[in-house]
């Protein structure tokens, strides 16, 4: 039913930060103003940078998205430096196809990618009042890891980390999960 893929260079940034504001309206409404609820298409484009980006696509139209970077030695999370771990970002489904897997797709590809990379975790970030986000994540086998306060947000935000079983050595493309490649 979908199609994933890697973003490319004649995909488009702005049809990307639409579909952002689009998934993440729902969440605006309830008072969490995620980065991705109002962002440029700069920002976008600066938050996917360095990372592996996958889209999803339903026939000619853009339905998902999810971002996954190594380590990222400069955030102000301690947590997202770690050097054997993964971040997952701008997790995105339209909402017309919520309900359909897809989410869990992308969730899924992003594992993958991770551990093709030789990374012992994936670790990502929400509102600690999305409590219906933080409980599937936790039905993914994600657990809290610490609270967390951006600078930035005027709610509080949790670190949540998985455990990935790695690829043998021969399986991976590099062993090393850190934030240069």
């Amino acid at each position: 039913m979908f199609t994933l893929r890697p973003l490319t260079e004649t995909d488009s940034i702005e049809q990307l930060t639409d579909l952002l504001h689009h998934a993440y309206a729902q969440l605006a409404a309830m008072g969490l103003r995620y980065t991705a609820v109002d962002q440029t298409p700069d920002v976008t484009r600066r938050r996917i940078q360095g990372g592996h980006c996958l889209l999803a696509w339903h026939q000619n139209q853009l339905a998902g998205t999810v971002t996954v970077h190594r380590a990222r030695l400069n955030s102000p999370c301690l947590q997202f430096r770690e050097p054997d771990g993964a971040v997952l970002s701008q997790l995105a489904v339209a909402p017309e196809w919520q309900g359909h897997g897809l989410g869990e797709q992308l969730l899924d590809a992003a594992e993958n990618w991770a551990r093709t990379q030789g990374c012992a975790a994936i670790r990502l970030d929400t509102a600690q009042d999305a409590t219906h986000l933080v409980r599937r994540y936790q039905r993914r086998g994600y657990r809290v890891e610490a609270p967390l306060q951006w600078p930035d947000k005027a709610y509080r935000s949790v670190v949540m980390v998985k455990s990935l079983e790695t690829l043998p050595p021969s399986a991976t493309r590099n062993n090393s999960c850190s934030a240069t490649s």
